[in-house]
């Protein structure tokens, strides 16, 4: 009985050494160190609001364009065309720095 007793605790002992050692492995890494820290807390989080902000800024920006771009494209559509091309007309006058019809003095 007693060595079995022995083994059981030797293996026990040896576990226990065992997550120690992990534990102290876990404990080394860099997710540790800015998570026992705030201000490197607060420095990742404003950088990744930065990112997130300039992402979504460059990503809305993109999809406006190509839906100016798409939308452009349906002169030929009778409803919508004439619209469309009074639409297009304004912003090529306010791309080339001409006045804007409410902006003509007389």
């Amino acid at each position: 009985m007693t060595s079995s007793t022995d083994s059981s605790t030797e293996k026990a002992i040896a576990a226990i050494e065992r997550l120690t050692e992990e534990v102290a492995h876990l404990n080394g890494h860099r997710f540790v160190a800015v998570q026992n820290s705030l201000l490197r807390q607060l420095l990742a989080q404003f950088t990744r609001g930065l990112a997130f902000g300039l992402g979504s800024v460059l990503g809305a920006t993109l999809l406006v364009s190509v839906l100016a771009w798409w939308a452009s494209q349906f002169e030929f559509l009778p409803l919508i065309g004439d619209w469309m091309a009074q639409l297009a007309d304004e912003i090529e006058r306010a791309t080339s720095g001409q006045p804007q019809i409410n902006q003509i003095t007389r």
